[in-house]
């Protein structure tokens, strides 16, 4: 069953993590979703697939009125990401779906309309949350051709959808990255196959550097915070990607 942990957590400010399921079907891939909620105002990050959407449902509920989300971040078009989309919008069919301009066409395949999406430019664009301001950050190729992060300047908090991503071994579902060398092994061939392009990761690598980031938040895995964001960054920096795992 999933549950939901608030991990930041300042006035009206709140970030949610909605948590892997150790009780899934072993042929679905398990999947983190991330709740930014101010002023009672509150946007859902990739809320997943038809599948789980009670769970994911049921988690947020205990500690947020779903009735306040107005919009979802769909990082890119897999079904893991935004299948889920039409059980949302039967919930609230005032939801705004942003995403990449790319996916705008395919994405309603799974739910809504021309007036749900708000397509998102390649160079990125600002999306309110309340009062607050959140960054959808270029993450092209990584994995997918039309692909957005979400940053919150004043938590200090990534999303990086499948960009960290670790496929964890039963038995190994901290929230937080506990040793980071015995992680990453886990998110090593995951990231040499998915990620395409060696000069995007580069450019994604320097991008985020100069950012302030406390928390770096996966679609997949558990969350790095810390010291263990920059040595993720050098890490990705230094992988070949874009290759067969051996």
């Amino acid at each position: 069953m999933k549950k939901a942990g608030v991990i930041y957590s300042e006035g009206s400010h709140r970030w949610l993590a909605i948590t892997r399921d150790p009780e899934r079907p072993d042929y679905l891939i398990d999947t983190n979703e991330y709740l930014i909620a101010h002023d009672g105002h509150a946007v859902l990050c990739d809320p997943g697939g038809t599948e789980i959407f009670p769970a994911v449902f049921s988690a947020v509920s205990e500690q947020f009125d779903p009735r306040q989300i107005e919009t979802i971040f769909a990082s890119h078009q897999d079904p893991d990401i935004i299948s889920s989309l039409a059980l949302w919008l039967e919930f609230n069919p005032r939801i705004k779906c942003h995403v990449s301009w790319l996916w705008a066409s395919f994405i309603p395949h799974f739910g809504g309309n021309a007036d749900t999406f708000v397509a998102i430019p390649d160079g990125g664009a600002k999306l309110a949350v309340g009062a607050a301001t959140l960054e959808a950050v270029p993450a092209h190729y990584l994995h997918s051709s039309g692909n957005f992060h979400l940053y919150d300047p004043l938590a200090r908090i990534l999303f990086s959808g499948d960009v960290g991503a670790a496929l964890l071994p039963p038995g190994e579902d901290e929230l937080v990255v506990k040793n980071f060398d015995a992680h990453i092994k886990h998110a090593e061939g995951f990231h040499r196959r998915w990620m395409g392009s060696n000069r995007a990761k580069l450019d994604w690598c320097e991008r985020v550097s100069r950012m302030d980031i406390d928390m770096l938040c996966p679609q997949h895995g558990a969350i790095y915070q810390g010291e263990d964001v920059r040595r993720f960054i050098d890490w990705f920096a230094e992988l070949e990607v874009g290759v067969l795992s051996t």
